[in-house]
């Protein structure tokens, strides 16, 4: 494989910090001091009283401590209290709490490269995208993007239920990139490829087959000295029985399950920021996403996408920012937080070393 030459400009983001000072003081005369009495003290108590309740409440910043594990994506059980996070480096899925001690819970040789990872709680089991780039410890160099796949693993465990070979169901000697996967209530999975227009579909008993080809989710992003012709980025399974696609375009595709020949452009309020990395359902059907400054190097942007009309149109806002431009995915914490996961991409694909990754907790509304 040719070693990528991707360079990313890290722009330097400054934080700025806002302080609510400066109520208007009555001057009733040339003393400049004010009494305890003075109608300007108690507002400025109450703000900073406001700002120290806010200081208080804001999560922390995540710094997990797994070496060379350049995660993509991550996904948070509420019952145990952990996140699980893939690994592009070494296939693996790693578990990890709010103190950012990492430990290995999946560690299957037919993973090549761990990229998306969804927890179904409705059958306490794991599923696991399966991808080569050419540089991962388990990689086929001298042949990237031939590995594709979807595996289903035990919560609890870990085990393997079963490990699909999507490359093999498409058999059309593509280059091909599960670049995310989806559950539906009946227990179907089903997987976006980034390089061809194909979606997959693999039952609860891990047979695959191919779902849906569209030339609405033919890929037009090129990264530069990467990868050409990037389409798909992730998938959310909606109420109604549909799929809700990104592409890398920063446009949103919805597939009706039932008819997905009848597949569509959402018309958005305006376009995602492009290229979009990850989605989040939420539980009132809206959906969080993250764009990746992986093209400008400029912050990562979160987004809410709020639906209507059963998600023919859907208006998107942007509510945060993450000073990392290579930040791929954002999941539900804890107690209510959102995290979003910066997880070394760009070290990754340069072939350079890092000694851990980030969850930043950003705002959604």
């Amino acid at each position: 494989m040719k070693r990528t030459k991707l360079r990313i400009a890290l722009a330097g983001a400054a934080l700025v910090a806002a302080a609510a000072t400066g109520t208007a003081l009555a001057a009733s005369s040339s003393d400049s001091s004010a009494g305890p009495g003075s109608g300007s003290e108690q507002p400025q108590t109450q703000t900073q009283t406001q700002t120290q309740q806010s200081k208080q409440k804001t999560p922390n910043v995540i710094k997990a401590d797994g070496a060379n594990v350049f995660p993509h994506s991550l996904d948070y059980d509420p019952q145990s209290k952990t996140f699980f996070a893939t690994s592009l480096k070494q296939g693996k899925v790693s578990a990890f709490g709010r103190d950012g001690r990492v430990r290995t819970h999946i560690d299957d040789p037919a993973l090549v490269s761990a990229q998306a990872v969804n927890i179904d709680r409705e059958r306490d089991r794991i599923l696991v995208s399966n991808t080569d780039y050419g540089i991962a410890d388990r990689s086929h160099k001298d042949n990237p993007f031939k590995v594709a796949g979807v595996g289903s693993y035990d919560l609890a465990s870990g085990k393997q239920h079963w490990c699909v070979d999507l490359t093999a169901v498409a058999n059309d000697g593509k280059k091909h990139l599960i670049s995310d996967v989806a559950v539906a209530p009946d227990g179907t999975t089903y997987a976006v490829d980034e390089l061809t227009a194909t979606v997959f579909s693999v039952d609860r008993n891990g047979r695959g087959s191919i779902f849906l080809q569209n030339d609405l989710l033919q890929g037009k992003l090129d990264i530069p000295d990467f990868l050409d012709d990037v389409g798909m980025t992730a998938v959310e399974w909606v109420e109604g029985n549909q799929l809700i696609i990104s592409m890398a375009d920063g446009s949103l595709v919805r597939v009706p399950v039932d008819n997905p020949e009848k597949a569509q452009k959402v018309k958005l309020s305006t376009p995602l920021s492009s290229p979009p990395a990850g989605m989040e359902l939420l539980k009132d059907g809206s959906i969080n996403v993250v764009s990746s400054g992986l093209l400008t190097g400029k912050p990562a942007t979160i987004q809410h996408v709020k639906p209507r009309d059963g998600w023919k149109e859907a208006t998107v806002s942007v509510t945060d920012s993450v000073n990392d431009p290579i930040t791929s995915d954002v999941t539900v914490g804890p107690g209510g937080t959102t995290y979003a996961l910066s997880g070394g991409l760009a070290q990754f694909l340069a072939g350079k070393p890092n000694d851990g990754f980030t969850l930043t907790p950003v705002k959604t509304d």
